[in-house]
């Protein structure tokens, strides 16, 4: 089904983002990325109180492979 969009200002895309309007097949990462992080780490705003006694960020990872990306092109 035929997408109807609007106006669109696009003001930025980031070097691995995707930006899409309307009907899409499909879409696939070209890069992938781990993050780790604690809590309140991405808390964003004026005038934040964060109390972490007792914080602990667990970042053994196992797995040999999260994701795999080489057969995107």
């Amino acid at each position: 089904m035929p997408a109807i969009v609007g106006a669109v200002q696009v003001i930025s895309v980031g070097s691995s983002g995707v930006f899409n309007i309307g009907d899409v097949f499909y879409m696939q990462p070209i890069s992938t990325a781990k993050t780790f992080a604690g809590a309140g780490s991405f808390i964003t705003g004026d005038g934040i109180s964060v109390y972490n006694e007792n914080s602990y960020t667990n970042t053994i990872d196992d797995d040999l492979m999260d994701q795999g990306i080489n057969f995107n092109l």
